[in-house]
């Protein structure tokens, strides 16, 4: 049967599945990789530096998004960058027994970065072409729940799993994790295997079969025009620093949380590590996105992004205090993280909504989403390539790191403030 004669599937049976296996890759190369790195003795200015270039993919997929749909269609893309994550996953697994495992695992994460961020672009694509604008909201809750679903994966179960075969079964960090690695990547062909049965093919795109020659006139038009926006040089440095303070915490929070106590860290293992951040820190971040989403629908994004910016930044100051009292009651750490996440789930909504509502708008709506998004991704880049150097000037020492976070939190309030608004919620439905 040719896909364009698939009978449909009902959403329950690709969505949840489709946004797991995209938080899932997303996390493990951003996050997780970092832990590895970490378990298996790399200095934590090297972590930094190499995991957080690893960011650039998504950073960077603007550039080859309207290249993608001259070629076969958004399923096919979907369905042969999960098989490709597969095998770069194992490919990571096999690499770590060998003595060059750092810059040889790295290449192969860079490989899943690349297919994951690739993914992501026609994923979302399937979404918004395949679903009518009512069951897009129906089913935008579950479409987050499950992206989180995957980092809650990746970054808990996944790092509470190594801490156990670790703790209590006596093996290797290498050995840990060839298992859990090797384990990640029969879970991407997994999700392969499914969307053969289940994913809608999407909208073809009216570029099929034109070639190179139809995706060059496209990529040059959505980039004049994305910059020819009204504001769009302010409206990017919002984006842009939104989560400035933020990123530099992503980096090195987890590396404090594993850093033994004499080194001014707070010497938990990877199983605690991993029930903090994955679980109570999630459950914490989704509660805070559902409170965010709230608020924002009582009083506008306009009215509320300022406030949504303080809730984001402020609770920067729990890592802060951390490092100054280095608590070793596990049960308070994960209270004082469960703020700042909470902090971080509601203040993202800002985030996201102000990209949709007033950076995206506009002819090219789905590709400048991807524009606004790789903004966001260079932040993540930029203060983790840093974030090592940053360490070193702070003396190594994490108390006065954090304290630079406080004041790297400063920027976000206040452009915030003067954030522009061109596309009032009144006329969006116009707009879009």
């Amino acid at each position: 049967m040719s896909e364009s004669a698939r009978s449909p599937r009902h959403p329950l049976t690709w969505v949840p599945s489709l946004y797991l296996a995209m938080g899932l890759p997303n996390v493990t190369v951003g996050v997780v990789a970092a832990i590895i790195y970490k378990n298996l003795g790399v200095s934590n200015e090297e972590i930094a530096l190499y995991t957080s270039q690893m960011y650039l993919p998504w950073v960077l997929k603007p550039l080859w998004s309207p290249f993608l749909e001259p070629f076969k269609t958004k399923r096919w893309w979907v369905i042969s960058m999960e098989f490709t994550m597969m095998l770069g996953l194992g490919a990571v697994a096999f690499c770590l027994p060998l003595e060059g495992f750092f810059r040889a695992s790295l290449a192969f994460f860079w490989i899943v970065g690349f297919a994951s961020a690739t993914q992501d672009i026609v994923a979302d694509g399937v979404f918004m072409t395949t679903m009518p604008v009512r069951d897009q909201a129906r089913y935008a809750g579950l479409q987050g729940m499950c992206w989180n679903l995957g980092a809650v994966i990746a970054s808990g179960l996944l790092v509470s799993l190594t801490g156990w075969l670790h703790n209590d079964l006596q093996l290797s960090w290498v050995h840990c994790w060839i298992l859990v690695m090797g384990g990640t990547g029969l879970v991407m062909g997994a999700f392969g295997l499914w969307h053969l049965r289940t994913l809608p093919t999407g909208q073809i795109s009216p570029l099929q079969g034109q070639g190179m020659k139809a995706a060059w006139p496209a990529l040059t038009e959505s980039w004049a025009s994305f910059f020819q926006k009204p504001h769009i040089w302010m409206m990017l440095a919002v984006v842009f620093f939104y989560r400035f303070g933020e990123g530099f915490i992503e980096k090195f929070g987890p590396l404090f949380m594993l850093d033994d106590r004499a080194l001014g860290g707070l010497g938990l293992d990877n199983a605690a590590l991993g029930h903090i951040n994955g679980t109570v820190g999630t459950i914490a971040f989704i509660v805070g996105a559902f409170v965010g989403g709230f608020l924002v629908a009582r009083m506008t994004l306009k009215r509320s992004l300022v406030l949504l910016v303080l809730v984001l930044n402020v609770p920067n100051v729990t890592y802060y205090y951390l490092s100054q009292a280095l608590p070793d009651n596990v049960v308070l750490i994960g209270a004082v993280v469960a703020l700042e996440k909470f902090g971080f789930g509601m203040g993202s909504v800002g985030h996201m909504l102000y990209m949709m509502q007033q950076v995206a708008p506009g002819p090219f709506k789905m590709t400048h989403y991807a524009f606004a998004t790789g903004v966001m991704a260079m932040t993540r880049w930029s203060t983790g390539s840093v974030s090592g150097w940053v360490y070193s000037l702070c003396d190594q020492t994490y108390s006065t790191f954090f304290g630079f976070v406080l004041l790297a939190s400063i920027p976000p309030v206040l452009l915030a403030w003067f954030a522009p608004f061109p596309h009032e919620p009144e006329s969006q439905d116009a707009i879009d």
